[in-house]
């Protein structure tokens, strides 16, 4: 398994980029904003990577967050949703969208990925939703990019990431909201829904504040 790629960006397709890593290119397959957000020709570039392998095709796919990673494979896992369609969905609201959308129950912003119809938006957050605080958990939206290396990076094999940076303090807070709640009963799904709808509305929010505003929001009603 390919887990990470570093090197020079050789040319910018429209859904792919070539990065050359000593001499050899290597075509990965990206989001709209994972495209975006790399360097021109001769610029340095690291991604993380997720190949996908099947009897006639080989495929890499690139990120620029573990976060992002995983949300590609989770997307993955839901019927109907292939590689293209997840890159469309993560191209169209980024990581932290996905998150706030599936925690939320959000359905009209995962349908307005190109490609996504209602239902299939719709498995995606039902089938999703208890999936969801895991990954807004590990990373929440932070900034866990694949730092950029030179041209002379290597290939390096997916492993467990010893010492990943740590996560922006919004992201910290929201992680150790969703914990707090865990700890108080609720289950992941209603206390990631409810981190989220806080964190949106206070983004600067820290940990005891989003765990206030979602308590209330978890309130009963009347």
């Amino acid at each position: 398994m390919i887990g990470r790629v570093a090197g020079r960006v050789e040319y910018k397709g429209d859904d792919h980029v070539l990065i050359d890593v000593r001499g050899v290119g290597y075509v990965v397959f990206c989001s709209d904003r994972t495209l975006a957000a790399l360097p021109g020709a001769g610029g340095a570039a690291a991604l993380w990577t997720d190949l996908l392998v099947r009897e006639d095709l080989l495929q890499l796919f690139g990120f620029t967050t573990l976060a992002e990673k995983e949300w590609h494979r989770l997307l993955m896992s839901v019927q109907g949703i292939g590689a293209k369609a997840s890159l469309a969905i993560l191209g169209t609201l980024g990581p932290d969208g996905v998150g706030r959308a599936i925690a939320l129950g959000d359905i009209a912003s995962i349908k307005a990925a190109k490609g996504i119809g209602p239902k299939t938006a719709e498995r995606v957050v039902r089938e999703l939703k208890d999936k969801a605080p895991a990954v807004m958990a590990m990373g929440a939206g932070a900034a866990v990019a694949a730092a950029a290396g030179d041209a002379d990076d290597v290939i390096e094999a997916a492993a467990p990431v010893t010492a990943p940076p740590a996560p922006a303090p919004d992201a910290a807070a929201q992680a150790e909201a969703l914990s707090a709640l865990g700890n108080l009963g609720y289950a992941p799904s209603e206390a990631a829904g409810a981190v989220a709808q806080a964190a949106g509305e206070t983004p600067e929010a820290d940990t005891a504040t989003l765990i206030r505003a979602a308590l209330k929001l978890l309130a009963p009603k009347g």
